[in-house]
């Protein structure tokens, strides 16, 4: 199984990026083969360009969009792994979806704007926040981000949504069986996920 580990966060240290790395060896230890696109690293451009815009007479896909769409060929499970900023993903993740997984990629309009049918691919997300956990869940915040980035994505490209796990009070002073705890719980899913295709 192909699968896209999509992952924003401009720190190669952060707790972000380990949960991405500790996915993507747990799958690929699993049997599974993993694309990683970091997209800082990759300095990648979020903003969406007018002659992006379908209803644009100059409508055209940019090269780094074709690009990137071309790396994404024959995936078939899109990690999504990204922290929450004033409640919701970083910018550059909201850039990516627009641009790369956006119209004429992951979906397209058909009849009265029905969603397309199910692909058979898949969404999970991994994200996480420096507010603890249960303050996310009671503010409403982790609702909306699901509502947006998960399930209206997935109904807008086809896509089952796998799971969503969130990681609450990650901060710089936590202790290093916490971070093991949270990236074994990354292991495990990943090797479900893979050992059941």
């Amino acid at each position: 199984m192909l699968q896209a580990v999509i992952v924003a966060h401009p720190n190669p240290d952060s707790f972000t990026l380990s949960v991405a790395h500790a996915y993507a060896r747990a799958a690929e230890d699993a049997g599974g083969t993993v694309i990683v696109r970091d997209l800082y690293a990759m300095n990648f451009d979020p903003c969406l360009k007018r002659d992006e815009i379908p209803t644009s007479p100059d409508y055209r896909i940019l090269p780094d969009v074709a690009a990137e769409r071309s790396a994404l060929e024959g995936v078939d499970l899109y990690v999504l792994v990204y922290p929450f900023w004033i409640n919701a993903p970083p910018a550059i993740l909201k850039g990516y979806i627009d641009r790369v997984l956006g119209f004429g990629f992951g979906f397209s309009p058909e009849g009265e704007g029905l969603p397309p049918p199910p692909t058979g691919k898949r969404l999970l997300s991994l994200t996480s926040s420096g507010a603890p956990r249960h303050w996310v869940v009671d503010t409403g915040a982790l609702n909306a981000v699901r509502t947006l980035f998960d399930t209206h994505l997935a109904k807008v490209c086809g896509l089952t949504v796998v799971d969503h796990i969130h990681f609450g009070a990650i901060t710089p002073n936590m202790t290093a069986a916490a971070v093991q705890r949270h990236l074994d719980l990354v292991r495990n899913t990943a090797n479900w996920i893979n050992r059941d295709n």
